[in-house]
């Protein structure tokens, strides 16, 4: 219970006194509204202060593209491991699997990541053509070896958008292997790929027509790195909706649109509260 006291302060925290409009999220470990974040190179320093900072609103960390390779390897370990104390689940991107199973060492790969001490792979075809035994063969023995596997559906390149059928397809086979969520792809930019449109927007007949075909959109981790995206998705699904590809610096404001502690999603609240 909050008081002003005689100095005129207010004794508590900000939590005590007021309650989040769209209603308290689940907390860690959580198994809906997650929140992936896209790390492209963060140093040890900048790495230290977002788990600081952000830690808590952080589920999955993603080491971007192939860029795992690039650390030295004493740092890369010390990174993966530093994440992992925060409670958070850290891989490497999918592109960076897809070239060593274009180079015929998946197994290698696999044991490398688990040895590294990364919790979870991608397993993906955005750029290569990925026959579906292989890919069945990628998820199910990342998940023998006791590796977390997410998957990710779609394609990279522009002006290829694949049919949204073929998709739910993909996604509904995913799960069965043992995937743990499956990713729609959507880049770390958000704009013309996957289910967005040259602006950035949701393409809202295969949106819906996609969500027409999956058993429980809560299996999905929608990327969307731009805001209205953000949006979008929260006041679709509410604010337990799992969302990925998000810039590393902008966790913070990603969850206070999650709970509508930002106008975008504050104004949903007025609105159904004025219709209602």
């Amino acid at each position: 219970m909050n008081a002003v006291n005689e100095q005129g302060t207010v004794n508590g925290s900000w939590r005590e006194l007021l309650h989040f409009p769209l209603g308290k999220r689940m907390s860690k470990p959580r198994e809906q509204g997650l929140t992936m974040i896209i790390d492209k190179g963060l140093g040890p320093a900048e790495t230290r202060d977002i788990l600081h900072v952000g830690g808590q609103y952080i589920d999955f960390w993603k080491l971007g593209f192939g860029t795992s390779a690039l650390y030295p390897p004493e740092m890369l370990a010390e990174k993966v491991q530093l994440i992992r104390s925060s409670g958070i689940e850290v891989y490497p991107g999918g592109t960076f699997m897809e070239v060593a199973i274009l180079q015929e060492k998946l197994d290698e790969y696999l044991y490398l990541a688990q040895n590294t001490g990364f919790t979870a792979v991608e397993v993906s075809d955005g750029t290569i053509d990925l026959p579906g035994e292989i890919r069945e063969r990628a998820i199910t023995r990342a998940a023998e070896i006791g590796l977390r596997v997410l998957t990710e559906v779609g394609k990279k390149e522009q002006g290829m958008p694949a049919p949204v059928a073929d998709l739910a397809a993909l996604v509904r086979k995913d799960l069965q292997y043992g995937a743990y969520r499956v990713i729609l792809e959507g880049r770390e930019s958000g704009v013309n790929v996957g289910l967005y449109d040259e602006n950035g927007r949701l393409i809202r007949d295969e949106f819906e027509e996609l969500l027409s075909l999956i058993d429980d959109p809560r299996a999905l981790i929608w990327e969307a790195p731009l805001k209205d995206q953000q949006r979008d998705l929260i006041i679709r699904f509410g604010p337990d909706v799992n969302l990925g590809n998000i810039p590393p610096r902008e966790v913070l404001a990603l969850e206070a649109l999650r709970v509508g502690l930002r106008a975008d999603t504050l104004q949903t609240t007025l609105n159904r509260r004025a219709a209602g």
